[in-house]
């Protein structure tokens, strides 16, 4: 990131051609700005129309300009957002007349209007809302959830992480945390007193009930991470035993071409779905057999694409030819396969389905796994519900907030930590300086969460995942 204090200007909507565009600047003294880009005076926080001027005082367009003085706007500082017909030449005209602008000497003070007015780099708007105390750490990150949402129910989810739900519950996890941190402190400190502050204020009640609130968010948390990064779900399994009939009837559209000739699916390929608003990422490949019997090198690179996924896969659906059972070649490529599965260590992710039913309706009861009929749709349910089972997915009623990998893995270290302290506080005359270091680590990796202790480098990678304008 380039300099927090320097302003910065960018176009703050999506590439492309639209009908309205916008150009934002924010940064200290913007006022000096206004005349060389604006006919009329600015009212805060009203919009008002009117040509946004070039240097010869003709108008690059008509407008819509809205002024925030800081520190009542996005950023903290002054902002000034200029709506204009959202064609790129447009834009890019607009953007570079702020720069312009900004470097031209000033009738009255004889300085540039603005020095060292700079293009944003990605997420800056947000690092300055976040630097300048208008967002938190999590509910910074909550701002490209939103954006970046795959379904309604992770756009609400980001929605409440951005009002302050997630960052509300850490808070309130963390001042439990300092109350029992000053009480461990407290006897630290006055060891000659022989007043007992740990079991006249309950810590043992305090901690105990402070696991089992972390516990409940990290909950939470889990369920709102599963909704923002979704599942891996691979379908995999001989040629021809419909794959991409399952991926077709699952997507409740045809993307995959389906025809009886073995090894028509050449490639991946990759569809997202909604279960229960929950995003799974499903993707048929290429059927699996020995690479000697493929039909040529095309099929060949495919089945190698074919294990680089089933590896990379949350749940491998393992798809099954009831019509084809008790054939010697089949069983036999069968058995290859799962010993394939077994020798990559895929067994916990495994699902076993049985297909083509329609085909062997007489065909024995199967225990374990799922029988289905792709191409009638038939038992679709029941692989849904089985993939949330294995995703961990539940519905809690008071809502969900979106979360993110690291905010899990800081609730995981603070549960680890709270364990460590119980059992340090069952020896409390022996362990308290063990005990006091516990609780610190467990107040801090909760404080990560919402920025409170953050290093630049976390800042950095987590900004610059944000899109240029915002």
């Amino acid at each position: 990131m380039g300099d927090a204090h320097d302003p910065v200007v960018a176009i703050a909507t999506a590439p492309g051609r639209g009908a309205v565009g916008i150009v934002r600047v924010s940064g200290r003294g913007l006022a000096a700005l206004l005349p060389a880009l604006v006919d009329a005076p600015l009212k805060p926080r009203h919009a008002h129309y009117g040509a946004f001027r070039a240097a010869d005082g003709s108008a690059i367009d008509h407008g819509l300009a809205l002024w925030f003085p800081g520190p009542a706007s996005y950023t903290g500082e002054d902002v000034l957002e200029l709506q204009a017909h959202g064609g790129p030449v447009v834009l890019q005209l607009l953007l570079a007349r702020c720069l312009e602008a900004a470097a031209q000497l000033d009738e009255r003070t004889g300085l540039p209007r603005l020095p060292r007015l700079r293009l944003a780099e990605p997420g800056e708007f947000t690092l300055r809302a976040y630097l300048n105390d208008k967002l938190d750490l999590a509910q910074a990150e909550a701002v490209a959830d939103l954006i970046d949402a795959s379904t309604e129910a992770a756009a609400r989810s980001a929605s409440r992480s951005l009002s302050g739900a997630f960052s509300q519950d850490v808070h309130a996890l963390r001042e439990r945390i300092v109350r029992l941190r000053m009480l461990v402190e407290a006897t630290l400190d006055f060891p000659e007193e022989e007043i007992d502050f740990l079991q006249r204020a309950d810590a043992h009640g305090q901690l105990r009930a402070l696991s089992e609130g972390l516990q409940a968010v990290l909950d939470r948390a889990r369920q709102g991470a599963l909704l923002r990064e979704g599942m891996q779900v691979v379908l995999a399994g001989q040629p021809n035993v419909g794959k991409s009939s399952l991926l077709n009837a699952l997507a409740g559209a045809e993307l995959a071409i389906v025809t009886p000739v073995a090894g028509t699916t050449r490639d991946r390929i990759a569809q997202t779905i909604q279960i229960q608003g929950v995003p799974v990422h499903v993707t048929d490949t290429a059927g699996l057999r020995d690479e000697a019997q493929a039909s040529d090198e095309v099929e060949r690179i495919g089945i190698t694409r074919s294990w680089e996924a089933i590896q990379a896969a949350d749940v491998v659906v393992f798809l099954h030819d009831l019509s084809r059972r008790g054939q010697a070649d089949y069983e036999a490529a069968e058995a290859s396969i799962a010993d394939s599965l077994r020798r990559h260590g895929l067994q916990a992710q495994l699902l076993h389905v049985h297909n083509k039913r329609d085909l062997a309706p007489e065909a024995p009861a199967l225990e374990g796994g799922i029988t289905l009929c792709a191409r009638q749709g038939e038992g679709l349910q029941a692989l849904r519900d089985v993939l949330l089972e294995r995703a961990g997915w539940q519905s809690l009623p008071d809502g969900l907030f979106i979360a993110r990998t690291r905010h899990v893995e800081a609730l995981r270290r603070c549960t680890a930590h709270l364990a460590l302290a119980d059992g340090h506080l069952a020896q409390q005359a022996q362990l308290l300086d063990l005990l006091a270091e516990e609780l610190r680590l467990a107040h801090e990796a909760l404080g990560e969460i919402t920025g409170a202790f953050s290093a630049d480098d976390l800042l950095g990678e987590i900004f610059s995942r944000f899109c240029i304008g915002k």
